[in-house]
């Protein structure tokens, strides 16, 4: 496979790190693309676990014998292995897509994305809430100016928190990053990419295994975002709740309620409260993600989400937890990826 645009990716031998959680999402996804992984890259001694997950795959220990035999690669890592893996697929000049965060630091952030700048192949983090139908159309309303100048964002998401075991990497903050880095930067990236640039994060969190976190985003535009994310629910609910409030009306989406897309316009024409209302919810995001990744390589679209906008929100996720954790505000360093 070449990247060279007109060719299609869909015969690309895809190669996926890990096969915990994630990586079982994304193998599945794979599969429903029509791109079945082609290797799958474990520690010693988890090779069961990686024929269970894709057992149409190749299973490799090795990494270097692993980047060998793909063109792409997809790393669904505990999240403090993604700096070394990303690095070397981009020494190995392979596309590249990773779970998200992309690391735990602003500085290895820049790094890994300079990296894959040099050796000119795409990197594309696995923001998938960019790809929810329901996100994808509040931001083209947005756009469209349906509800005028986005003036005040409102985003949570709730969650039991997920028990993995007290010996693993998630249960460590050192490795996951905790609540601002595994759960809330999905909203924290959502929220730039509503309102723009982020001047200053506030946020309080209480700890423990099921800690809770708020944070308020003051943008360069002058709109608030309050994001709330929870570890707290009880087993198995997952709620998710998103509002955005302009100068002209409010788009607001409920995974809690029977029509759960919900335009409310000042001025509204019928036809545009049908475009928002008309929101297929059955897509799937992970396949929709890795459709656009491909099309990436392909040189056939622009991404939806760059390298920068993965450093972003790695630093809008440091300075949430730095915040929590001092009591105060922090201020952003508009920089880009490549400051």
């Amino acid at each position: 496979m070449t990247t060279d645009a007109g060719t299609r990716s869909r015969s690309a031998r895809v190669g996926l790190v890990g096969t915990g959680f994630m990586g079982t999402v994304h193998a599945a996804a794979w599969r429903g693309i029509g791109v079945p992984v082609a290797a799958v890259l474990v520690q010693p001694g988890n090779e069961a676990a990686a024929r269970a997950t894709c057992p149409e795959a190749e299973v490799h220990s090795a990494l270097q014998g692993f980047l060998d035999a793909v063109d792409v690669v997809d790393i669904c890592t505990p999240s403090d292995t993604h700096v070394e893996l990303a690095l070397a697929a981009a020494k190995a000049g392979r596309p590249t897509l990773c779970e998200k965060p992309l690391t735990l630091e602003v500085a290895s952030a820049r790094d890994v994305v300079r990296a894959f700048a040099a050796a000119g192949v795409p990197l594309q983090v696995a923001h998938v809430v960019r790809f929810f139908p329901e996100y994808v159309a509040a931001r083209e309303a947005v756009l469209r100016g349906e509800i005028g100048d986005p003036a005040v964002v409102r985003l949570a998401r709730l969650s039991f928190a997920p028990d993995r075991g007290a010996e693993s990497w998630f249960a460590d903050e050192r490795r996951s990053g905790g609540l601002f880095f595994d759960l809330m930067i999905h909203d924290l990236d959502y929220a730039r990419w509503i309102a723009g640039e982020v001047t200053q994060v506030a946020a309080r969190a209480s700890g423990g295994p099921r800690s809770h976190g708020i944070a308020v985003l003051t943008h360069a535009s002058g709109a608030i975002s309050h994001i709330e994310a929870s570890w707290a629910e009880p087993a198995p609910v997952f709620r998710t709740r998103m509002e955005i409030a302009g100068s002209r009306g409010i788009i607001s989406c409920d995974s809690d309620e029977t029509a759960p897309f919900i335009p409310r316009l000042h001025d509204s024409a019928a036809a545009a409260d049908t475009a928002l209302a008309d929101v297929s919810l059955a897509a799937n995001p992970f396949e929709a993600e890795l459709r656009h990744f491909l099309d990436v390589v392909d040189g056939r679209r622009e991404p939806v989400l760059t390298p920068a906008d993965a450093v972003a929100a790695v630093q809008l996720a440091a300075a949430a937890r730095r915040s929590a954790g001092e009591g105060s505000p922090v201020a952003i360093d508009l920089v880009g990826a490549e400051g």
